[in-house]
Parts: structure tokens; C-alpha cells; sequence
């Protein structure tokens, strides 16, 4: 959902003639934006409020050498008397085959005898992509098989799924030689000094759908904890959990959130992914950066969203979108 990965090249594009030694992707998400600008060569952070991006992020940008080895994998995949059945029990049959659901059990229980917080990471990150890949569409909106097209990625296994996942986040391993890393937390927590560029791509709303990531991804991000740091809403048929709130979500607080981002990174060039259908407006945007930086360029290229929660919705004129990318010096 939302991720800019098939963006990229627009993207880059018009940011190669920035001069930028150090980036923060402030909202980073898939990491692919941030991933993209390790690759040019500069000092990259990435941050999120979602675990799983944290630990994607982690793998991928923050990670220069660290690669899960044949014996991590297999001391990941080995039975573990000691696993615990919580994903069975809570979860059942809601989106997983019986041994899907005791995998990621087992896999949780092994997980801890991994000593090296990378190589955690890049196994967490590994198997929230398998249980993503297990999913129509990557979401956890609806139960049971609904989508369900029978291609390979629905018919494969966990296990077979996170091995595939782990061979792909070791090939994505290189060194740019910089110190980057990535951050979990509160996007205004973060120190502003020192950054030359600023990459912004935050949740915003339309008229056609909301931003709500956590309740699109409540198993992952829920599997990244084992649960023992999210709410689980037992009233809910998805057994979703609590949501985490922003005011980008807001129609009555997302002006004054804009404000407060662009005014905490006022020192840094600012480059802001949005969209057509977003609120607020392209108008309304470039009026905010104007009041914290001189100049305010727009470029903008037609793209078409493919995610939805309905078939039907797939390819509507509604996922057909301008994509604004705000650049202000």
C-alpha cells in the first residue's frame, strides 16, 4: 500500500541535481525509497512507526554486511519443543493452513537464538514478506480465501516462502560505506540537525480511501512483538490490533500536521511524495512549504495505484492518480 518502488526512477530523477550528503526517508515504509538513496552513496536513515518497516528497514539500509547464513537458516527452521501455539490458538484458520500458522510459531521461538540484532532483524523482515506473499493482495482486511487465485505464492508454504524471502534479503546486502540506519519511533523525535535532504512520504487520506497501515498489516506488525506489545481488538473477525494514530489521517489536523513537519526539517531540503486525490491539496501543500522555504518546484507524472481491498476497485478510475513530488529549497 502506497509503497514507491515502481516510482523510483521519477523520483530519483529529479532529485539527482540536489547536492546531499546525509538523507532521512522520514516515513519510510517498504524502505525502497531509502534503499534507493543508499545507492547513491549518501548517509541514509530510515524511520517508521511500524515495526515491520523498522525491521525492513534494518535489513536493508541500516544492514551493510550482515547476511542470515545455511546454519541460521536451519537453526530457524529447526522443531522447537519449546514453541509456543499462540498463532494457532488465536488465529486458527483466519489466514494460514494449520502448518503455516505452527511455522511462524516455531520460527518466533527460534528467533531468539539468534545473537545478532541484524540478523534478527533480516529474519523478521523475511518472514512478515512470506506471510504478506501468503495473502491476496499482501492484506489482512478479510479472512479465509476470499481473492484466493491459486497462484504460486498462495500455494507454496511458509516455510518454503520465508526461505525464498531470506535468499532475497541476502542478495539485497551491500555496503554504500556510510553509517546508516534505521529508526523506530515518532517521526518529531527525530534530532533534525544535520540532515541535507529530507524525503517525505507520510500517510494522507482521500476521498477513496484512508491511510490506516495498521489495519492493513495488524499480523505482521503484530508477529514482529509475538504480540506482547499490541492490542489485539477481540471483538474484531480479523483479531486486528489497536491502531496506531497520526494526525496526517486527520481532514481537521493534517494542515497542522504538515506545518509541524515542514517547520521541524526547515533546514533541510524537503522532498515530498503526494497525491492527487490527497488531502490536503496540491494548492494547499505548496502554500505550507512556501511558508518555510524560498523556493517550491512541482513535478508531477500519472500513475495508477493497484492495491485494493476489492477486486472490483483494482484498476477503477479512482487508483488512477497525478503523483506530486514537492521539492522545496
Amino acid at each position: 500500500m502506497g509503497s514507491k518502488r515502481v516510482l523510483l526512477p521519477f523520483i530519483l530523477h529529479n532529485i539527482e541535481k540536489l547536492n546531499f550528503s546525509r538523507a532521512l526517508d522520514a516515513f519510510s515504509g517498504s524502505a525502497c525509497v531509502a534503499y534507493a538513496l543508499k545507492n547513491t552513496g549518501a548517509e541514509v536513515h530510515a524511520n517508521d512507526f511500524l515495526r515491520f518497516a523498522f525491521h525492513t528497514a534494518k535489513a536493508t539500509v541500516e544492514n551493510n554486511t550482515t547476511k542470515l547464513t545455511d546454519e541460521d537458516i536451519a537453526l530457524l527452521l529447526r522443531r522447537n519443543p519449546r514453541a509456543k501455539t499462540f498463532i494457532q490458538d488465536k488465529f486458527n484458520a483466519l489466514y494460514f493452513e494449520p502448518a503455516d500458522n505452527q511455522f511462524l510459531d516455531n520460527l518466533w521461538a527460534n528467533l531468539e537464538r539468534l545473537r545478532s540484532p541484524m540478523k534478527r532483524s533480516l529474519a523478521l523482515a523475511a518472514a512478515c514478506r512470506a506471510a504478506m506473499k501468503k495473502r491476496p493482495r499482501g492484506i489482512f482486511t478479510f479472512t479465509g480465501k476470499k481473492g484466493w487465485d491459486g497462484r504460486e505464492d498462495l500455494r507454496l508454504s511458509m516455510q518454503d516462502q520465508f526461505i525464498r524471502a531470506a535468499t532475497l534479503f541476502n542478495h539485497a546486502v551491500f555496503s554504500n560505506k556510510k553509517r546508516n540506519k534505521a529508526i523506530w519511533g515518532d517521526v518529531f523525535e527525530i534530532d533534525p540537525k544535520g540532515y541535507d535532504l529530507v524525503y517525505i512520504d507520510t500517510p494522507y487520506i482521500s476521498p477513496f480511501s484512508d491511510c490506516d497501515y495498521t489495519r492493513r498489516y495488524h499480523f505482521v506488525e503484530g508477529y514482529c512483538t509475538y504480540w506482547k506489545e499490541a492490542e489485539i481488538l477481540e471483538s474484531t473477525s480479523t483479531k486486528k490490533i489497536r491502531s496506531y494514530q497520526t494526525d496526517f489521517s486527520s481532514k481537521n489536523h493534517a494542515i497542522e500536521a504538515f506545518n509541524r513537519l515542514f517547520e521541524h526539517f526547515r533546514k533541510a531540503k524537503l522532498v515530498v511524495s503526494y497525491s492527487s486525490t490527497g488531502i490536503p491539496s496540491k494548492e494547499q501543500m505548496v502554500k505550507i512549504l512556501k511558508q518555510y522555504k524560498r523556493s517550491v518546484t512541482v513535478q508531477e507524472i500519472a500513475h495508477r495505484y493497484h492495491h485494493g481491498n476489492h477486486r472490483h476497485k483494482v484498476g477503477d478510475n479512482n487508483n488512477a492518480v497525478n503523483e506530486y513530488l514537492f521539492i522545496a529549497v
